[in-house]
Protein backbone atom coordinates (compact mmCIF):
# COMPACT_ATOMS: atom_id res chain seq x y z
CA UNK A 1 0.00 0.00 0.00
CA UNK A 2 2.50 2.36 0.86
CA UNK A 3 4.67 1.70 -2.13
CA UNK A 4 1.48 2.83 -4.29
CA UNK A 5 0.59 6.03 -2.01
CA UNK A 6 4.35 6.75 -2.44
CA UNK A 7 4.04 6.22 -6.88
CA UNK A 8 0.70 8.11 -7.31
CA UNK A 9 -1.20 4.57 -7.27
CA UNK A 10 0.26 3.19 -10.68
CA UNK A 11 0.60 -0.75 -10.19
CA UNK A 12 3.30 -0.30 -12.79
CA UNK A 13 5.72 0.87 -9.93
CA UNK A 14 5.62 -2.82 -9.18
CA UNK A 15 6.62 -4.25 -12.61
CA UNK A 16 10.07 -2.29 -11.99
CA UNK A 17 10.27 -2.02 -16.77
CA UNK A 18 13.61 -1.04 -17.71
CA UNK A 19 14.06 0.57 -21.13
CA UNK A 20 16.53 -1.87 -22.53
CA UNK A 21 13.56 -4.68 -22.42
CA UNK A 22 10.70 -2.51 -23.17
CA UNK A 23 11.96 0.00 -25.92
CA UNK A 24 14.72 -2.28 -27.39
CA UNK A 25 17.26 0.24 -26.45
CA UNK A 26 20.77 -1.13 -25.70
CA UNK A 27 21.50 1.58 -23.38
CA UNK A 28 18.45 1.47 -21.71
CA UNK A 29 17.88 0.63 -17.82
CA UNK A 30 17.96 -2.69 -16.97
CA UNK A 31 14.51 -3.06 -15.00
CA UNK A 32 14.07 -6.40 -13.07
CA UNK A 33 13.07 -9.48 -13.99
CA UNK A 34 9.08 -9.04 -12.95
CA UNK A 35 8.88 -7.30 -16.29
CA UNK A 36 9.10 -10.24 -18.17
CA UNK A 37 6.04 -11.79 -16.75
CA UNK A 38 4.23 -8.10 -17.56
CA UNK A 39 5.22 -8.82 -21.12
CA UNK A 40 4.19 -12.22 -21.74
CA UNK A 41 0.79 -10.81 -19.79
CA UNK A 42 0.75 -8.86 -22.38
CA UNK A 43 1.87 -10.24 -25.60
CA UNK A 44 1.25 -14.07 -24.77
CA UNK A 45 2.17 -15.38 -27.93
CA UNK A 46 4.50 -12.21 -29.50
CA UNK A 47 6.58 -11.37 -26.35
CA UNK A 48 10.17 -13.00 -27.22
CA UNK A 49 11.42 -8.89 -28.36
CA UNK A 50 10.66 -7.84 -25.01
CA UNK A 51 13.20 -10.61 -22.91
CA UNK A 52 16.45 -11.62 -22.30
CA UNK A 53 16.21 -14.98 -23.08
CA UNK A 54 12.63 -16.11 -24.25
CA UNK A 55 12.82 -19.78 -23.72
CA UNK A 56 13.69 -19.41 -20.35
CA UNK A 57 11.37 -16.63 -19.75
CA UNK A 58 8.58 -18.50 -21.58
CA UNK A 59 8.67 -21.71 -19.29
CA UNK A 60 7.05 -19.55 -16.81
CA UNK A 61 4.24 -19.05 -18.28
CA UNK A 62 1.48 -19.86 -15.71
CA UNK A 63 1.69 -16.94 -13.58
CA UNK A 64 1.95 -14.30 -16.58
CA UNK A 65 -1.46 -16.11 -18.03
CA UNK A 66 -2.83 -16.69 -14.91
CA UNK A 67 -2.69 -12.39 -14.95
CA UNK A 68 -4.27 -12.00 -17.91
CA UNK A 69 -6.84 -14.31 -17.71
CA UNK A 70 -7.88 -12.30 -14.61
CA UNK A 71 -7.62 -8.76 -16.16
CA UNK A 72 -9.93 -10.64 -19.13
CA UNK A 73 -7.36 -9.32 -21.58
CA UNK A 74 -7.52 -5.77 -20.80
CA UNK A 75 -3.98 -4.54 -21.20
CA UNK A 76 -4.50 -2.01 -18.53
CA UNK A 77 -5.72 -4.62 -15.57
CA UNK A 78 -2.54 -6.89 -15.69
CA UNK A 79 -0.43 -4.56 -13.26
CA UNK A 80 -3.33 -5.17 -11.01
CA UNK A 81 -4.11 -8.56 -11.83
CA UNK A 82 -0.18 -9.25 -11.31
CA UNK A 83 -0.05 -7.68 -7.87
CA UNK A 84 -3.27 -9.86 -6.87
CA UNK A 85 -2.09 -13.25 -7.39
CA UNK A 86 1.32 -12.39 -5.56
CA UNK A 87 -0.71 -11.17 -2.56
CA UNK A 88 -3.47 -13.77 -2.74
CA UNK A 89 -0.34 -16.58 -3.12
CA UNK A 90 1.31 -15.51 -0.06
CA UNK A 91 -1.82 -16.01 1.65
CA UNK A 92 -2.76 -19.19 0.37
CA UNK A 93 1.09 -20.36 1.37
CA UNK A 94 1.33 -18.92 4.45
CA UNK A 95 -2.29 -20.65 5.28
CA UNK A 96 -0.88 -24.19 3.60
CA UNK A 97 2.70 -23.63 5.98
CA UNK A 98 0.22 -23.58 8.86
CA UNK A 99 -1.56 -26.40 8.59
CA UNK A 100 1.52 -28.61 7.63
CA UNK A 101 2.99 -26.88 10.88
CA UNK A 102 0.00 -28.07 12.68
CA UNK A 103 -0.23 -31.72 11.56
CA UNK A 104 3.43 -31.89 12.72
CA UNK A 105 2.13 -30.45 16.65
CA UNK A 106 4.31 -27.10 16.54
CA UNK A 107 3.16 -23.91 17.04
CA UNK A 108 1.22 -21.90 13.60
CA UNK A 109 2.68 -18.86 14.90
CA UNK A 110 6.18 -20.45 12.76
CA UNK A 111 4.19 -20.17 9.41
CA UNK A 112 4.82 -16.18 9.89
CA UNK A 113 8.29 -16.74 8.95
CA UNK A 114 7.26 -17.72 5.37
CA UNK A 115 4.83 -15.35 4.93
CA UNK A 116 7.21 -12.50 5.98
CA UNK A 117 10.83 -13.51 4.66
CA UNK A 118 12.18 -10.94 2.77
CA UNK A 119 12.38 -13.01 -0.64
CA UNK A 120 8.75 -13.09 -0.22
CA UNK A 121 8.28 -9.25 -0.11
CA UNK A 122 11.03 -8.85 -2.83
CA UNK A 123 8.94 -10.83 -5.07
CA UNK A 124 5.55 -8.93 -4.14
CA UNK A 125 7.45 -5.90 -4.39
CA UNK A 126 8.40 -6.80 -8.37
CA UNK A 127 6.02 -9.39 -9.19
CA UNK A 128 7.91 -11.94 -9.50
CA UNK A 129 6.86 -15.54 -9.90
CA UNK A 130 7.92 -16.87 -6.70
CA UNK A 131 5.18 -16.74 -4.65
CA UNK A 132 2.64 -18.71 -6.32
CA UNK A 133 4.88 -20.81 -7.64
CA UNK A 134 6.13 -21.76 -3.92
CA UNK A 135 2.49 -21.62 -3.24
CA UNK A 136 1.29 -24.70 -5.64
CA UNK A 137 4.46 -26.33 -3.60
CA UNK A 138 3.15 -25.86 -0.33
CA UNK A 139 -0.70 -26.86 -1.27
CA UNK A 140 0.67 -29.93 -2.91
CA UNK A 141 2.56 -30.84 0.03
CA UNK A 142 -0.83 -30.70 1.59
CA UNK A 143 -2.33 -32.80 -0.35
CA UNK A 144 0.44 -35.43 -0.18
CA UNK A 145 -0.35 -35.41 3.79
CA UNK A 146 -4.26 -35.09 2.98
CA UNK A 147 -3.53 -38.21 0.63
CA UNK A 148 -5.53 -37.35 -2.18
CA UNK A 149 -2.97 -37.76 -5.15
CA UNK A 150 -4.64 -35.97 -7.85
CA UNK A 151 -4.78 -32.77 -6.17
CA UNK A 152 -1.00 -33.09 -5.56
CA UNK A 153 0.03 -33.83 -8.91
CA UNK A 154 -2.08 -31.50 -10.30
CA UNK A 155 -0.29 -28.75 -7.40
CA UNK A 156 2.92 -29.83 -8.59
CA UNK A 157 2.28 -29.70 -12.66
CA UNK A 158 1.32 -25.81 -11.94
CA UNK A 159 4.05 -25.13 -9.72
CA UNK A 160 6.71 -26.52 -12.68
CA UNK A 161 5.15 -24.57 -15.13
CA UNK A 162 5.13 -20.99 -12.78
CA UNK A 163 8.60 -21.37 -11.78
CA UNK A 164 11.04 -24.77 -12.90
CA UNK A 165 13.47 -24.80 -9.34
CA UNK A 166 9.93 -26.12 -7.62
CA UNK A 167 10.62 -29.26 -8.84
CA UNK A 168 13.45 -29.56 -6.46
CA UNK A 169 10.62 -30.56 -3.93
CA UNK A 170 8.55 -32.79 -6.27
CA UNK A 171 12.05 -35.13 -6.68
CA UNK A 172 12.53 -34.83 -3.05
CA UNK A 173 8.82 -36.65 -2.87
CA UNK A 174 9.38 -38.61 -5.79
CA UNK A 175 13.18 -40.12 -4.37
CA UNK A 176 11.73 -40.79 -0.88
CA UNK A 177 7.76 -41.95 -1.25
CA UNK A 178 8.42 -44.55 -3.99
CA UNK A 179 11.07 -46.83 -3.32
CA UNK A 180 13.93 -46.27 -1.69
CA UNK A 181 13.24 -47.84 2.10
CA UNK A 182 11.92 -50.99 0.08
CA UNK A 183 13.18 -53.29 -2.04
CA UNK A 184 12.89 -52.88 -5.49
CA UNK A 185 10.34 -54.93 -7.22
CA UNK A 186 8.44 -54.24 -10.23
CA UNK A 187 5.02 -53.08 -8.62
CA UNK A 188 8.09 -50.23 -7.19
CA UNK A 189 9.04 -49.63 -10.31
CA UNK A 190 5.27 -49.13 -11.64
CA UNK A 191 4.93 -46.48 -9.20
CA UNK A 192 7.88 -44.84 -10.05
CA UNK A 193 6.36 -44.58 -13.18
CA UNK A 194 3.29 -43.27 -12.48
CA UNK A 195 4.37 -40.89 -10.23
CA UNK A 196 6.47 -38.96 -12.67
CA UNK A 197 3.55 -38.09 -14.13
CA UNK A 198 3.80 -33.94 -12.72
CA UNK A 199 7.10 -33.76 -15.09
CA UNK A 200 4.80 -34.42 -18.11
CA UNK A 201 3.03 -31.07 -18.55
CA UNK A 202 6.72 -29.63 -17.73
CA UNK A 203 8.43 -31.82 -20.22
CA UNK A 204 5.67 -31.15 -23.30
CA UNK A 205 6.05 -27.63 -23.04
CA UNK A 206 10.05 -27.75 -23.11
CA UNK A 207 9.09 -29.27 -26.32
CA UNK A 208 6.75 -26.95 -27.45
CA UNK A 209 9.44 -24.16 -26.73
CA UNK A 210 12.29 -25.99 -28.57
CA UNK A 211 10.46 -25.99 -31.53
CA UNK A 212 8.62 -22.63 -31.55
CA UNK A 213 11.36 -20.94 -30.00
CA UNK A 214 14.89 -23.27 -31.12
CA UNK A 215 15.97 -23.87 -27.07
CA UNK A 216 14.44 -25.47 -24.17
CA UNK A 217 13.91 -22.87 -21.11
CA UNK A 218 16.12 -24.99 -18.82
CA UNK A 219 19.42 -22.86 -17.28
CA UNK A 220 21.12 -20.95 -14.66
CA UNK A 221 19.10 -17.85 -14.95
CA UNK A 222 18.73 -14.59 -17.47
CA UNK A 223 21.02 -12.86 -19.46
CA UNK A 224 24.55 -12.90 -18.08
CA UNK A 225 24.20 -15.80 -16.06
CA UNK A 226 27.20 -17.90 -15.32
CA UNK A 227 27.04 -21.71 -14.89
CA UNK A 228 26.63 -23.52 -11.98
CA UNK A 229 28.84 -24.72 -9.40
CA UNK A 230 30.19 -28.40 -9.69
CA UNK A 231 32.32 -27.28 -6.47
CA UNK A 232 29.76 -26.09 -3.63
CA UNK A 233 30.18 -22.51 -2.88
CA UNK A 234 32.39 -22.19 -5.51
CA UNK A 235 30.19 -20.01 -7.26
CA UNK A 236 30.34 -17.66 -4.09
CA UNK A 237 34.28 -17.79 -3.71
CA UNK A 238 34.35 -16.94 -7.40
CA UNK A 239 32.55 -13.46 -6.34
CA UNK A 240 36.36 -12.81 -4.36
CA UNK A 241 38.62 -13.42 -6.98
CA UNK A 242 36.19 -11.40 -9.20
CA UNK A 243 36.24 -8.08 -6.64
CA UNK A 244 37.41 -8.74 -3.30
CA UNK A 245 35.52 -5.63 -2.16
CA UNK A 246 32.15 -6.53 -3.43
CA UNK A 247 32.89 -10.39 -2.04
CA UNK A 248 32.83 -8.99 1.28
CA UNK A 249 29.71 -6.69 1.13
CA UNK A 250 27.86 -9.39 -0.51
CA UNK A 251 28.54 -11.87 1.63
CA UNK A 252 27.55 -9.87 5.14
CA UNK A 253 23.96 -10.65 3.50
CA UNK A 254 24.51 -14.26 1.86
CA UNK A 255 26.25 -15.74 4.27
CA UNK A 256 24.17 -15.49 7.11
CA UNK A 257 20.67 -15.67 5.13
CA UNK A 258 21.73 -18.49 2.85
CA UNK A 259 24.97 -20.03 3.42
CA UNK A 260 25.04 -20.79 6.67
CA UNK A 261 21.74 -21.95 6.79
CA UNK A 262 22.31 -24.25 3.85
CA UNK A 263 25.41 -25.52 5.19
CA UNK A 264 23.17 -26.35 8.52
CA UNK A 265 20.48 -28.04 6.47
CA UNK A 266 23.19 -29.86 5.06
CA UNK A 267 24.44 -31.72 7.83
CA UNK A 268 21.17 -32.19 9.74
CA UNK A 269 19.60 -33.79 6.77
CA UNK A 270 22.22 -36.07 6.24
CA UNK A 271 22.32 -36.92 9.83
CA UNK A 272 18.72 -37.76 9.84
CA UNK A 273 19.32 -39.71 6.75
CA UNK A 274 22.02 -41.58 8.11
CA UNK A 275 20.24 -42.26 11.44
CA UNK A 276 17.18 -43.83 9.35
CA UNK A 277 14.69 -41.22 9.35
CA UNK A 278 13.91 -41.32 5.65
CA UNK A 279 11.13 -38.55 5.41
CA UNK A 280 10.24 -35.86 2.71
CA UNK A 281 10.90 -33.12 4.60
CA UNK A 282 14.34 -34.00 4.90
CA UNK A 283 15.50 -35.00 1.47
CA UNK A 284 13.79 -31.96 0.55
CA UNK A 285 15.72 -29.84 2.89
CA UNK A 286 18.99 -31.72 1.79
CA UNK A 287 17.77 -30.87 -2.14
CA UNK A 288 17.65 -27.69 -1.59
CA UNK A 289 21.05 -26.73 0.50
CA UNK A 290 22.76 -28.45 -1.99
CA UNK A 291 21.13 -26.63 -4.93
CA UNK A 292 21.68 -23.52 -3.10
CA UNK A 293 25.41 -24.08 -2.45
CA UNK A 294 25.86 -24.72 -5.85
CA UNK A 295 24.47 -21.54 -7.38
CA UNK A 296 26.42 -19.82 -10.04
CA UNK A 297 28.32 -16.74 -9.80
CA UNK A 298 26.19 -14.74 -10.95
CA UNK A 299 23.17 -15.67 -8.59
CA UNK A 300 25.71 -15.08 -5.54
CA UNK A 301 26.45 -11.54 -6.73
CA UNK A 302 22.78 -10.30 -6.31
CA UNK A 303 21.93 -10.62 -3.08
CA UNK A 304 17.87 -10.22 -4.18
CA UNK A 305 18.01 -13.07 -5.95
CA UNK A 306 19.47 -15.21 -3.39
CA UNK A 307 16.81 -13.82 -0.91
CA UNK A 308 14.37 -15.55 -3.94
CA UNK A 309 16.07 -18.89 -4.33
CA UNK A 310 16.17 -19.63 -0.67
CA UNK A 311 12.92 -19.46 -0.23
CA UNK A 312 12.50 -23.56 -1.04
CA UNK A 313 15.90 -23.76 1.95
CA UNK A 314 13.35 -21.58 4.49
CA UNK A 315 10.38 -23.73 3.76
CA UNK A 316 12.27 -27.18 3.97
CA UNK A 317 13.81 -25.91 7.47
CA UNK A 318 10.53 -25.12 8.50
CA UNK A 319 9.19 -28.24 7.64
CA UNK A 320 12.21 -30.21 8.97
CA UNK A 321 12.14 -28.18 12.45
CA UNK A 322 8.29 -29.30 12.81
CA UNK A 323 9.17 -32.67 11.86
CA UNK A 324 11.93 -33.10 14.34
CA UNK A 325 10.36 -31.05 17.05
CA UNK A 326 13.82 -28.86 16.95
CA UNK A 327 12.87 -25.32 18.86
CA UNK A 328 15.94 -24.26 18.02
CA UNK A 329 15.57 -24.66 14.47
CA UNK A 330 12.52 -23.17 14.27
CA UNK A 331 13.24 -20.04 16.93
CA UNK A 332 16.33 -19.35 14.42
CA UNK A 333 14.49 -19.86 11.18
CA UNK A 334 12.09 -16.88 12.73
CA UNK A 335 15.41 -14.50 12.07
CA UNK A 336 14.53 -14.53 8.51
CA UNK A 337 11.68 -12.67 8.89
CA UNK A 338 14.71 -9.33 9.12
CA UNK A 339 15.97 -10.42 5.69
CA UNK A 340 13.19 -8.26 4.43
CA UNK A 341 15.88 -5.45 5.01
CA UNK A 342 16.94 -6.12 1.78
CA UNK A 343 14.30 -4.16 0.39
CA UNK A 344 15.70 -1.00 2.01
CA UNK A 345 17.88 -0.66 -0.64
CA UNK A 346 16.81 -2.34 -3.70
CA UNK A 347 14.15 -1.61 -5.89
CA UNK A 348 11.92 -1.22 -3.11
Amino acid sequence: MLVLLSNQGDPLTFVVLGTRFSEGNPQGSEGYDGQFAYQIARHPLSAAPYLDIPAYRYQRIFYPLLARLLAFGQTALIPWTLLLINVMAIGAGTWATEQLLLDLRVSRWHALTYGLYGGQLLSLRTDLNEPLAQAWVQLAILAWLKKRPFLMVVAFSLAALTKETTLIFYFGFWILDFGLTTKPTIQNLKSKIKNLTPLVPFLFYQIILWQWLGNHGVGSGGAGATSFSLVPLGGWLETAWLNLSAFFLISLIVVPMSILPALAGGWLSLRRLWQGEWHPYVVCLLLNSIILLCLPNSTFREPAAMARLSQGLVVSMLLYGGLTKSWRVLRYSSLWIFSGALLINGVA
